[in-house]
């Protein structure tokens, strides 16, 4: 593959996405592929998270990414470098990603040659939490630039995740960020969280965080 291959979004289709994530969550199980739903908002880090995971893991686990934007393909041509394979979704003015523009990502990957699929969604804080795109697991990626106040801002999109990473923590000092006053925040939503804090431009604290997902991956693969 010469370049990154790019899929044009025309249209949103909302009718029965929920069924429509069951179906394909299931589909997924039986070829023992993990998908990995990655949302945050703009500028949080994901692309970089994303390559230190891979880092971390391509030795390990055969793994495949989706990248999805309104526009362009920088990001994707980021993990097109790595060697790894990437399908690009561009959503054309969309807010999120739904089951089906999660499947025809997937059509361009061969999803059963791969253990671990990483989906990093459209960034926003808002609209990707109210769909669900088939993922085996949802995580949201949060920065210590934000603040800590964003739990209370956007009580959905931590509510619907199984793991928070906390990205930047080598930036804390330069930011009035209380890492005890976002964790009981969001905890008191979603008590079951698992949370991480990292540096994906350090790479500190990736080896809980790449630790938990591998796990995560060979557990639902083994199912």
């Amino acid at each position: 593959m010469n370049q990154v291959r790019v899929i044009q979004i025309k249209q949103s289709v909302m009718g029965n996405n929920d069924a429509r994530a069951a179906k394909l969550r299931e589909e997924l199980r039986e070829q023992h592929t993990f998908l990995l739903n990655l949302m945050s908002a703009p500028g949080s880090g994901k692309t970089t998270t994303v390559l230190r995971t891979i880092e971390k893991l391509r030795d390990e686990l055969r793994i495949g990414v989706i990248e999805a934007d309104i526009d362009s393909t920088v990001d994707a041509d980021r993990i097109h470098a790595t060697g790894i394979p990437v399908i690009q979704l561009r959503t054309g003015g969309l807010c999120h990603l739904e089951a089906e523009m999660t499947q025809e990502a997937l059509s361009g990957l061969d999803p059963k040659a791969l253990d671990l699929v990483i989906l990093e969604n459209v960034g926003n804080l808002v609209c990707p939490a109210e769909f669900d795109t088939g993922a085996a697991k949802n995580v949201m990626l949060l920065s210590v630039p934000e603040g800590d106040d964003k739990p209370l801002k956007y009580p959905l999109m931590f509510s619907t995740c199984q793991a928070l990473i906390i990205n930047k923590i080598d930036t804390i000092a330069s930011f009035d960020f209380d890492m005890q006053t976002v964790k009981n925040r969001v905890k008191k939503l979603n008590p079951d969280i698992v949370i991480f804090e990292i540096s994906a431009k350090t790479g500190q604290g990736m080896l809980a965080w790449t630790n938990w997902l591998r796990n995560e991956t060979i557990k639902w693969n083994q199912s």
